[in-house]
């Protein structure tokens, strides 16, 4: 367990965010990790894959319970990020880190238990090929479990203030937001499932991707809810909240036409 807890601390982004110098950063990530690690706990002994698994926190915080995966597959577009996963926890055979591309083989392509998609979807510009993707990855009745941020409403303004004063500070992974308009902002706040605001787009050399700005989780969901059937929406980091009033909605789904879990 020490040495998957050393390998999680020198993670990119755990560093920055999970073991931020800013408790309320910390504190935020670190409620998002207990409910991605609470529902992993379902499909202990089962086959689970992290699409987009950044520096591979999650799936190493999963092999650290009591009720792990059998094995569980972090997968990421770029090669350096995979195999700085790999070295870091290559005393840990039951984890593996794969290229996205490598997904499309009949070695994953309905294999997994549950697919888990974090804190991903938000930035995609085209998002049906890539929720068409995960489902192909399922095995017949798999989860697919699903975060994304909430950026409308009452969160947004207290997010956005957090994100700046992070930001100055040059703490957390906030080097900076894309500023709205009053006109935006008003949108944003009052926003119901149909997009709001226009998205901006950027590309630095890798395709293109969206930020946060105007990301609406109910048009998320919406677009979720034409392929499968979201059996569980939850918040963090206080479920009790609702995801009207959270950082982050989580959706458990099935695809449509599955039959339940046993």
């Amino acid at each position: 367990m020490s040495d998957l807890r050393n390998a999680i601390s020198r993670g990119h982004y755990a560093r920055k965010q999970l073991f931020s110098s800013d408790s309320l950063v910390a504190w935020s990530h670190g409620r998002r990790f207990q409910t991605a690690v609470a529902i992993a706990g379902s499909f202990a002994g089962c086959r689970i894959l992290d699409y987009g698994c950044g520096d591979g926190t999650f799936l190493a915080l999963t092999m650290m319970q009591s009720e792990a995966p059998a094995i569980a597959v972090g997968a990421e577009l770029q090669r350096p990020s995979v195999e700085e996963c790999r070295r870091r926890y290559r005393e840990e055979p039951r984890l593996q880190f794969v290229m996205v591309r490598d997904l499309e083989t009949p070695t994953h392509r309905g294999q997994y238990d549950a697919v888990f998609c974090m804190e991903v979807l938000e930035h995609v510009v085209n998002v049906d090929p890539e929720v068409e993707r995960l489902e192909s990855l399922l095995a017949p009745e798999g989860k697919l479990v699903i975060s994304v941020p909430v950026e409308t409403g009452l969160p947004l303004l207290i997010k956005q203030m957090v994100r700046r004063v992070a930001g100055w500070r040059r703490v957390g992974h906030y080097p900076g937001t894309s500023s709205y308009t009053f006109a935006e902002l008003a949108a944003s706040l009052t926003a119901g499932p149909s997009q709001h605001i226009t998205r901006p787009v950027f590309d630095s050399g890798d395709g293109p991707f969206h930020d946060h700005k105007g990301f609406n989780w109910m048009a998320m969901r919406d677009r979720l809810s034409r392929r499968f059937v979201i059996e569980q929406c939850l918040a963090s980091p206080i479920s009790w909240l609702g995801p009207r009033l959270a950082t982050q909605v989580w959706f458990i789904a099935t695809a449509r036409g599955a039959g339940p879990r046993e």
